[in-house]
């Protein structure tokens, strides 16, 4: 009784199963399905709908399977009756093959809807082309097809057909071109919107005209149009990247006092990167504040940005009360922040409060290289040798391997502690796990020997860094440091110089 009545219920269109079936995630299967069906569906095949036949042409178009896609629309445009299809799929097949980076393809498939399938393209199918030319840089053949959409494809341009056409023209700085559309859409009975004074605005902000620029933007609210937060934003963004931030932040309240339009995070990030670039820390942490306070939380590379130009003029502590905030909106912290505020810390000699945020990092997240190397570097700084010697026990242990500048750090501390023999170890250490010294790991190390009573180990740190690195050795800086030490002990600097270009001329032979 039971299986009668589930054999009554209705069962799931072919067009779910394709798309919901958990099994479908591999395109191949989902193409099975529905050829199966086609092929030994009884008692006749399946009749397939436009909604059967799109769901699959959109799987395999968002799978990029072209390799399966492509027998599959030969063998619906030769099936007889013809299989049903509608335009939305040839828009999801043109924009896939636009997404892989091939227009031709999808150029080929948009003149196939209407000769092998019968199927007239409308603005739809033709805007969706144009895009993918615009996308591919193809951008006079998008030329060519716009001016031709009507003769050869029957197809009328609408206002987003224009709009497309004159971003391919300003991509391709012409702009004189894109006007001359703008001009001549009136007589096409279009009338340009919001989108289209925007685009070239954003063009002209791109070439470094900002007058210009600027002259389009009040044509646009002149014809009418109110600017949205994109237009102001377009043109803030030109203000700012050619240095005139003064113009880009009153830009910013006009924004709000004339039409009211409250600025979003693309607009705030842009003046805060702003500030950063000409070194104003002040105006960069109200304006981020004020963007807190709207509701936004920024995203990680621009809260760096801020925090490092806070930290690098001294103001640590408001870098940490600004981090705080940004922790309690949930910005979500990465080991570039944490880096810059824990090496900070460190060198302001708060060494505690860098430990504690190295922890409460490390209960989350995974401190990178990177993040140990900050803060084994401030203890270094701060003296506390045997705090950076345990964390640089904990990096390796934990699978990070020892930077040029974690070696630099620990080295100048046993330098400056007088342990030169400990720096010049770490030194043998650092070339055999194939760390490659920089000029200041041997200007540490020969700064830290002359004085040390150790004036002997020179030639033989020379010849290891000579057997390591010929070019580091041989740079203007590492020279610089060695001569101006030599020099002071006149009865060894012959010697010493003799010494070290022997050896050099000896390696080079060989």
């Amino acid at each position: 009784m039971l299986r009668r009545l589930l054999n009554h219920l209705p069962r799931p269109s072919l067009h779910l199963s394709l798309s919901r079936s958990r099994h479908t995630r591999d395109p191949s299967l989902a193409l099975r399905v529905f050829l199966h069906a086609s092929d030994f569906h009884s008692p006749s095949p399946y009749p397939h709908t436009p909604l059967t036949t799109h769901s699959i042409l959109s799987k395999l178009s968002r799978a990029r399977a072209f390799h399966l896609l492509e027998p599959l629309l030969v063998r619906l445009k030769l099936s007889r009756p013809a299989a049903p299809l509608s335009e939305a799929s040839f828009v999801d097949v043109i924009r896939a093959y636009g997404l892989a980076g091939r227009p031709d393809s999808a150029l080929g498939v948009f003149s196939d809807m209407k000769d092998g399938f019968g199927l007239g393209p409308t603005v739809r199918s033709f805007n969706a082309l144009l895009h993918v030319m615009v996308q591919n840089r193809r951008f006079r053949l998008a030329r060519d097809l716009f001016f031709d959409s009507k003769e050869k494809f029957g197809v009328a341009p609408n206002v987003v057909t224009c709009n497309v056409l004159i971003s391919a023209l300003c991509e391709n700085d012409e702009l004189g071109s894109a006007e001359k559309v703008i001009d001549k859409m009136p007589e096409w009975g279009l009338a340009p919107d919001v989108v289209t004074y925007t685009t070239l605005v954003c063009g002209y902000c791109g070439r470094g005209d900002l007058e210009k620029a600027r002259e389009v933007f009040e044509e646009m609210v002149r014809q009418g149009w109110v600017p949205d937060e994109t237009a102001y934003t377009v043109m803030i963004d030109g203000y700012c990247r050619h240095g005139r931030v003064l113009d880009a932040v009153r830009f910013m309240d006009r924004m709000e006092s004339d039409d009211g339009i409250l600025p979003n995070e693309v607009t705030y990030g842009v003046v805060i990167e702003a500030y950063c670039r000409e070194g104003k820390p002040g105006e960069a942490l109200s304006l981020m504040e004020e963007m807190l306070s709207g509701k936004y939380v920024p995203d990680a590379p621009l809260c760096f940005k801020v925090i490092d130009l806070l930290c690098r003029v001294g103001r640590v502590d408001e870098a940490c009360e600004l981090w705080g905030k940004l922790l309690k909106k949930n910005c979500v912290p990465d080991n570039a922040i944490t880096s810059t505020l824990v090496y900070w810390l460190c060198k302001a000699g708060k060494v505690w409060e860098a430990r504690k945020i190295f922890k409460e990092f490390e209960k989350g997240f995974v401190p990178s290289s990177l993040t140990y190397s900050a803060l084994i570097s401030g203890l270094c700084e701060c003296g506390e040798l045997q705090e950076a010697g345990s964390l640089w026990d904990e990096m390796v242990e934990k699978g990070w391997a020892p930077s040029t500048f974690t070696y630099n750090a620990l080295m100048k501390a046993f330098v400056k502690s007088g342990s030169v023999g400990d720096g010049i170890r770490l030194f043998e250490e650092m070339l055999e796990k194939g760390c490659m010294p920089d000029w200041s790991t041997i200007a540490t190390l020969v700064d830290g020997i002359y004085g040390s009573g150790k004036e002997d180990e020179v030639d033989r740190v020379v010849k290891m860094a000579v057997s390591s690195s010929k070019a580091v050795l041989l740079s203007e800086a590492c020279w610089g440091v060695f001569v101006s030490k030599a020099i002071h002990d006149t009865d060894r600097s012959r010697i010493e110089i003799e010494k070290c270009w022997t050896d050099l001329s000896e390696d080079f032979l060989t």
